[in-house]
């Protein structure tokens, strides 16, 4: 499937949306090589070994990031199975919705809906704001909390929520919106949950960053205590995963 992005967008966004983040980086560190030129020598290379350290750790995240989101097949929707063409599909996301477009390529005779549960009083990520400002969303897109989402029982054929489950940040309120995507999943439907995990690889690129994601086990919990079980987990690169889930036991 051809994908209309533009190089380096992937790693262009994370820069653009968390701008804050690399301007304090990047003033801890001049800050750090003035005091080296106040201090002693002994205590010099300690110095120049944090500014290092700091450069280091940015430089692999982005080096990470552009892997992840410009260099691999994630946008592809490889790990998708596209052998209904007409079927019910709905994307659920956060406020930033790199996916719907997608989905209408690759499924051009589905019908889709797409939910946006973004709440300023619960998701004050600066990021999520400023990507809201600078992409528009998807024509039709409807605005719903965690707790409900407006379709009946068993009419969906596909449920696509990526890289967004995560900023469900209360464990309680995470397992209400699974058994929302349950309530609405006909049965023999998929639902499909891609997101970095709080693992060794994503702490790796990282670094304390990865404590915003959740681990395997936490999202495994969730998905039992949702009534869902995991047909198949699908590792798009080593910093991504999509659990493939169904209905337990196949039945309403």
């Amino acid at each position: 499937m051809e994908i209309n992005r533009k190089s380096f967008q992937g790693v262009g966004n994370i820069i653009r949306f968390n701008w804050h983040f690399y301007v304090l980086a990047v003033g801890t560190v001049m800050l750090l090589l003035l005091l080296a030129q106040q201090i002693g020598t002994v205590f010099q290379p300690f110095v120049y070994i944090l500014c290092f350290l700091i450069v280091s750790c940015i430089a692999v995240s982005l080096l990470a990031s552009f892997y992840v989101y410009d260099l691999s097949d994630l946008y592809n929707l490889n790990w998708m199975d596209k052998k209904d063409s007409d079927q019910v599909i709905i994307n659920i996301h956060s406020g930033f919705d790199e996916t719907s477009t997608l989905l209408i390529q690759a499924f051009p005779e589905a019908s889709l809906s797409v939910f946006d549960f973004y709440d300023p009083i619960k998701h004050t990520e600066v990021s999520i704001k400023r990507a809201r400002e600078a992409y528009p969303p998807f024509p039709g897109t409807q605005s719903i909390s965690t707790d409900y989402i407006p379709l009946t029982d068993a009419s969906v054929d596909t449920i696509v929520v990526a890289l967004s489950a995560h900023e469900i940040r209360d464990a309680a309120e995470r397992i209400r919106f699974f058994k929302e995507l349950f309530r609405i999943l006909k049965p023999g439907g998929n639902i499909y949950i891609t997101e970095h995990l709080r693992d060794v690889p994503n702490f790796l690129a990282y670094n304390i960053g990865f404590f915003h994601f959740h681990s395997k086990n936490t999202w495994l919990q969730t998905f039992k205590q949702s009534g869902l079980q995991v047909i198949q987990e699908i590792k798009t690169t080593p910093f991504i995963s999509t659990f493939i889930l169904t209905r337990y036991g196949n039945s309403i």
